[in-house]
């Protein structure tokens, strides 16, 4: 890496730690810490859930799909676009009146009020392990990420580097540092995207005659993509809108319900179109590189093999000069920081506030709280880096996780919000039954019918037990108690 290159990633990872600095001496109690002190405005909220929500799924996700399929890979943030409008509409303005009443830190709290404190304690278990698997495949899917752009950084020292500056920026910042970070690292993102690698790989790969002269037609078509592929994107992204425990939080951090939607609606809107066509454009980009051997000093000639999700970060080390691979790799990491952080403060307020606080009795004193909830986040954030570091297959790990807490949670909040007939016995049942289906199937790599993804019959299989679990316990109330 040019030294150029290296100041400029250097300086920014500085104004990032200055950010959970200025901060640190702002946190007051939990409320500062978890959900920013509940006065956060509509613009920074939403940078921050779409910030989160694409993040580093944005730099390797998109990127490989516009390699593989063009501009239809697009469609993958339009279900985004629908689950920030949906629970804007649908969720939004059931959490925001209970927790004017109860003022929640976390989402499993709200199974506490609509069940009983035990299904609310499965549900911390289930989001904590989903959002540290996820942690750290964000810190290792960067690391390797910024490591192929950038071959002088090798795999392990980029972890090493973001792990510990995504840790203690989180650990000493909060919430509230974590949103406003967001923000400038959204803007980083996007001026990188917009004035950097959009107009410099367009030119370098020859302009729109190369683009249509090399990639097939369907590749500038948004019909090109399978129902079956809608549907699955469907069934995994828009119900993460209604149990991400990071959204949660970003609606009991935002001053009003009014506030919160507008957040939303912002949000759903720079995902789709805007990050939506950026992301799988470069990767067409890439696409027409690699098909013209671009790559071929890489080792990557036309028509070898070659990872789809490589694509981009190869492209872009070969056609950016001195001091803009600077800005790139800095935009790479502020798109892995903005979901680790994230996740980071999920996994650390569910274990705080839902697990160790009904197990031990912690301090009244709100400073000697907001010490433990640092020094647990420490410690989940080196745990997390430990996981990243040790093992390989964290990516497969993360999905495991991810799949669990979307199949498990999904259908027990929305049955607890709009079905008055919903019991705890059969959240309960559907957690379970709607996670362990999911997980069952992605581990035996079944052949499923139609082609659709695990995650659409553990829904289905979660449905199912909330509703004869439910009935059956109302009408007969012969199963053991849950809680």
């Amino acid at each position: 890496m040019h030294i150029v290159d290296l100041v400029i990633f250097i300086v920014y990872m500085l104004v990032v730690l200055g950010v959970g600095f200025y901060f640190l001496r702002k946190n007051n109690n939990m409320d500062d810490y978890y959900v920013g002190g509940r006065k956060m405005g509509s613009m920074h909220v939403g940078l921050s859930v779409v910030a989160t929500d694409v993040g580093g799924g944005f730099s390797i996700g998109l990127g490989g799909l516009g390699f593989i399929m063009g501009i239809s890979g697009s469609w993958m943030l339009f279900t985004g676009l629908v689950g920030a409008w949906l629970s804007a509409v649908f969720l939004i303005p059931k959490v925001s009146v209970m927790n004017e009443k109860y003022r929640f830190l976390t989402f499993p709290q709200i199974f506490e009020v609509l069940f009983t404190r035990r299904v609310a304690v499965l549900a911390a278990i289930v989001s904590a392990v989903g959002y540290l698997g996820f942690t750290s495949s964000q810190l290792l899917a960067g690391a390797k990420l910024a490591s192929a752009t950038f071959p002088e950084l090798d795999l392990q020292s980029a972890l090493i580097i973001m792990g510990i500056i995504a840790v203690v920026y989180t650990v000493i910042g909060g919430l509230k540092a974590v949103i406003y970070t967001d923000t400038f690292q959204w803007i980083l993102l996007m001026t990188g995207l917009i004035g950097i690698g959009i107009p410099v790989g367009y030119v370098s790969v020859g302009g729109y005659s190369a683009i249509v002269e090399t990639l097939p037609k369907e590749f500038l078509k948004l019909s090109n993509i399978s129902w079956q592929t809608i549907i699955n994107w469907g069934v995994t992204i828009i119900p993460i809108w209604f149990v991400g425990m990071t959204l949660y939080q970003r609606i009991y951090a935002t001053k009003d319900k009014k506030s919160a939607q507008r957040a939303w609606y912002f949000a759903g809107f720079l995902e789709w179109p805007l990050m939506a066509f950026m992301g799988v454009i470069l990767g067409l980009f890439a696409r027409v590189a690699f098909e013209n051997g671009m790559f071929a000093e890489l080792g990557y000639a036309a028509g070898s093999d070659i990872d789809p999700e490589m694509g981009l970060p190869l492209f872009l080390r070969t056609v950016l000069p001195i001091g803009l691979m600077g800005l790139m790799l800095s935009a790479f990491f502020s798109a892995v920081l903005s979901t680790a952080d994230s996740c980071l403060m999920a996994a650390s307020g569910n274990i705080f506030t839902d697990i160790l606080d009904k197990i031990y009795k912690m301090p009244a004193d709100p400073g000697s709280i907001l010490r433990i909830s640092q020094m647990l986040t420490l410690v989940i954030g080196g745990l997390a880096l430990f996981i990243a570091v040790s093992m390989e297959n964290v990516l497969e790990l993360m999905l495991y996780s991810y799949a669990f807490m979307v199949s498990g949670l999904f259908v027990p909040v929305i049955a607890g919000f709009y079905w008055k007939n919903a019991t705890a016995k059969g959240a309960f049942a559907a957690m379970l039954g709607g996670g362990l289906t999911t997980l069952l199937l992605i581990i035996s790599q079944a052949n499923l019918p139609l082609g659709l993804d695990a995650n659409v019959y553990g829904l289905t299989i979660s449905a199912i037990l909330m509703v004869v679990v439910s009935i059956t316990d109302k009408k007969y109330n012969v199963l053991p108690k849950v809680g």
